[in-house]
């Protein structure tokens, strides 16, 4: 650090100065390097037999282990005088460094991509353009960029006529947004679509066109996406393509288009929810904590039609009202949508013939899968379910993914700019499979012989398999904070949150000491958490500093795929709020499975 000293001001006379300790290794790392060392020093051969034995590296080479000592010395980690090997202190800093990661380092694809779409989670976008709020915010292609960059292969897009009603722009209707024009925004996705994943990008339109506007948006799509755009030979597709198959590809979904004003007669509080209803927001400097109820919240209506969007309406007589309709925006559609006639019963079909995409909002599903959760995922195995926030999130927050990803629901759209817990969550399901985009699902959710068991997440099901986490210590807030951001009058006083997120049995969170006025905390503490279903659970981890008189201060947040977990001592490195990486801070953590 840059002194030995941090002075802090009390008041006009007095200041409190406080030791600044260097970051040093904890026992346990000393105890461990003497172990696969000698005389102090730690040679490449020892290194391979650190890797292989303590980290889990089994198929580490020689090679690999003089590659990395080769890295350690680009880094400057090893300076001159460690030309032989490490010594305890640049072990400790390599342990410590970014060439130690949790998950792999390299974006390497390695799950099987050649299955059909519906086998994966698909990183989903709700509302891709607003840049706030879902009532009086800017529309605009900036969001739609930044969450393709951030790997979202599905981008919403709501499509209006303009004021004179010959072209046709992107905004949230009913509202007092801002519109964007739609060419604008297909422009950016076109641009912008792969630099982040080359696997498909959907574009799914909330359509509330004039059949002329609607034969302009098929010729602006056309154009825009040309050979890019799938396009398939028949109106319905039997089964869907695969992600590989579908590589650098656009594909279109939307419901099969109505006439206009059959379609788009609705009341403006359908769309946007009760004014009455209290509205949804998120608590605290980083968000409310995620519902430990069975399904989220129980305040919501229990009678399905309430929460009917007008983007979700039902398909009555689609073969008359699509007589009036541009047939060449019919032919751009791949993925076709919509409920149709009757209830979750007539709307969970599976049809042999045919694949489709039907969406449900957030209150919709917590009421079907305490009937029908088995019809979802039987439902999810062949077609796409897609999950979209209630209507009161006016203030952009979400909702718990968990309950829509253990059924089996490929996309579950999250507001993109709505910061809290939950997309912390969301973020941290697609860091795996090399952060494409795609995740396969697991075997369980597409299990589809007559004697399969079909997978219900509230089934009592023995332990699989146990993490162990070992949380040592902190590092790098000194140097990514003002040293008054936490306290004005004291270094801060940190603490940890270790816990799951996955199906109800294994969530839980745990919490380790506040340690005081130190910018470098060794909490040295051990956690186990008993997974019943590891696949589907994720690592969640949070700093918070302590704050007597106020709302505990955020210092940082990571959240990790289990199944993708490292074994051993890991650098773990935190992200902000609105999940973008720290400069520094880190935590170092030992991952363990029995």
């Amino acid at each position: 650090m840059a002194s030995s000293k941090q002075t802090y001001k009390v008041c006009f006379c007095f200041r409190r100065r406080f030791r600044l300790a260097a970051a040093e290794a904890p026992a346990e790392i000393k105890s461990m390097f003497d172990r696969y060392s000698e005389n102090g020093v730690m040679t490449v051969p020892h290194l391979l037999r650190f890797l292989v034995e303590e980290q889990g590296e089994t198929n580490a080479s020689l090679e690999d282990a003089q590659a990395l000592f080769d890295k350690l010395h680009e880094l400057k980690i090893l300076n001159i005088f460690h030309r032989k090997g490490l010594n305890v202190e640049a072990f400790f800093k390599y342990l410590f460094n970014d060439v130690n990661p949790p998950m792999s380092s390299s974006r390497e694809i390695h799950q099987d991509m050649d299955a059909p779409l519906s086998h994966y989670f698909i990183f989903t976008g709700h509302n891709s353009y607003l840049t706030g709020n879902q009532l009086s915010s800017d529309c605009s292609d900036v969001p739609i960029i930044k969450a393709l960059e951030r790997g979202v292969r599905v981008i919403e897009l709501d499509i209006w006529p303009n004021s004179t009603g010959d072209d046709v722009n992107v905004l949230h209707g009913r509202t007092l947004t801002t519109p964007v024009k739609l060419l604008k925004c297909l422009g950016s996705i076109k641009e912008h679509a792969f630099t982040a994943s080359e696997y498909p990008v959907v574009i799914t339109l909330e359509d509330h066109l004039t059949p002329d506007l609607q034969a302009k948006v098929a010729e602006m799509v056309t154009q825009t996406f040309g050979e890019a755009l799938f396009t398939p030979d028949s109106d319905c597709l039997k089964e869907f393509p695969s992600p590989k198959f579908l590589k650098r590809k656009f594909i279109i979904s939307t419901k099969p288009p109505k006439e206009y004003l059959q379609a788009k007669k609705v009341d403006g509080d359908e769309k946007n929810g009760s004014q009455k209803e209290k509205e949804v927001t998120d608590e605290g400097a980083w968000g409310k904590e995620l519902s430990s109820s069975r399904y989220g919240t129980n305040q919501d209506k229990d009678n399905f039609d309430e929460f009917e969007s007008p983007d979700e309406e039902e398909d009555e007589d689609d073969d008359k009202a699509c007589q009036k309709t541009a047939p060449e925006y019919r032919r751009l559609i791949a993925i076709h949508a919509g409920k149709g006639k009757g209830g979750l019963d007539d709307w969970l079909k599976v049809d042999p013939e045919k694949v489709r995409r039907l969406s449900l909002s957030e209150p919709e599903l917590e009421k079907a899968v305490t009937t029908h959760g088995k019809a979802i995922v039987r439902f999810t195995q062949r077609n796409i379910l897609r999950v979209y926030p209630k209507g009161i999130r006016f203030d952009s927050s979400n909702y718990n993914p968990l309950i829509a990803w253990t059924h089996g629901a490929q996309m579950v759209a999250f507001n993109m700019q709505g910061y809290g817990r939950s997309l912390w969550l969301m973020h941290g399901m697609f860091r795996a499979n090399g952060g494409c985009g795609y995740v396969k699902k697991p075997d369980f959710l597409l299990k589809t012989g007559p004697h399969d068991e079909v997978f219900d997440p509230e089934t009592a099901l023995p332990v699989k398999k146990t993490l162990k986490v070992t949380v040592y210590m902190g590092e790098g807030w000194y140097y990514d904070f003002k040293h008054t951001h936490f306290d004005a009058y004291s270094p801060p006083d940190f603490y940890a949150r270790i816990g799951i997120a996955g199906v109800r049995a294994d969530t839980i969170m745990k919490k380790t000491k506040t340690l005081e006025d130190n910018w470098i905390p060794n909490w040295n503490e051990k956690f186990e958490f008993p997974l019943t279903v590891p696949e589907l659970a994720l690592l969640r981890i949070e700093v918070h500093e302590y704050d007597m008189s106020e709302k505990d201060d955020f210092g940082g947040q990571a959240c990790l795929p289990v199944s993708e977990l490292r074994t051993g001592i890991r650098s773990v490195p935190l992200y902000s709020r609105k999940g973008d990486k720290y400069n520094s801070v880190k935590v170092l953590m030992r991952f363990e499975f029995v």
